[in-house]
């Protein structure tokens, strides 16, 4: 027989148990079917709590959404960063370390990096603390990607004629869209090839092939083939 987990024995790790529970639904209930088509009755219902207890906690769905984006804020953006930074010695082996870490959260942590993107869309032009913090965090990406394309510009790998931030724009759209062709097409794909395709675009776009300033030559390691 399966032994049934223990309860929790201190208040404390009952109040800790019943916020988990409660954000862990509401994650769920977020991605699921958005923000604005949730209730907090739906929540409380599945994480097995009264609808009171939503409002005890964190004083209604609002607040349960801030402090999941911090959550995500720690999970998706400071472990990416934290592995880029340690990645190297090169700029590419950086892009490839962001590559493959955002491919690991697209396994272990999925519904966190969805909610980000999710809720971006959701509350754009919205104004409000809900869009500011999207954009927060958002901007702590883009700024990362675009240290390590100015430190693969200064290089000489990554092609100079097209602004930073700009490629920045296209490196996230490409993160950002594969994860969502991966939750609409999940069953479609290989996950290890999808990240391959992802990695392999990615630097195409970046390269100096020294050859094509349109950007139309494949790079070396891909010619060779």
């Amino acid at each position: 027989m399966t032994a049934l987990p223990a309860r929790p024995a201190t208040k404390r790790e009952q109040r800790e148990a019943s916020i988990e529970r409660l954000l862990g639904a509401a994650l769920t209930r977020f991605v699921s079917q958005g923000f604005s088509h949730t209730t907090v009755e739906q929540i409380a219902e599945d994480g097995g709590l009264t609808k009171g207890s939503v409002y005890f906690y964190f004083k209604g769905k609002d607040a349960l959404l801030m402090a999941l984006l911090d959550r995500v804020e720690q999970v998706v953006v400071d472990d990416m960063i934290d592995r880029v930074s340690a990645a190297g010695p090169g700029a590419a082996d950086k892009v490839v370390a962001f590559v493959h870490g955002q491919a690991r959260l697209g396994v272990d942590r999925w519904e966190h990096v969805l909610l980000l993107i999710l809720m971006s869309l959701e509350f754009a032009g919205r104004g409000g603390p809900v869009e500011d913090r999207t954009k927060a965090i958002y901007a702590r990406m883009y700024r990362t990607l675009e240290d390590v394309l100015e430190l693969g510009k200064r290089e000489g790998v990554f092609r100079g004629d097209l602004r930073t931030r700009e490629q920045a724009a296209i490196v996230m759209a490409g993160h950002d869209g594969t994860f969502l062709e991966w939750y609409r097409r999940g069953d479609d794909f290989d996950g290890g090839e999808l990240v391959r395709a992802l990695r392999t675009a990615t630097l195409g776009g970046l390269v100096d092939t020294h050859e094509d300033t349109a950007g139309t030559a494949a790079p070396e390691t891909e010619r060779r083939k």
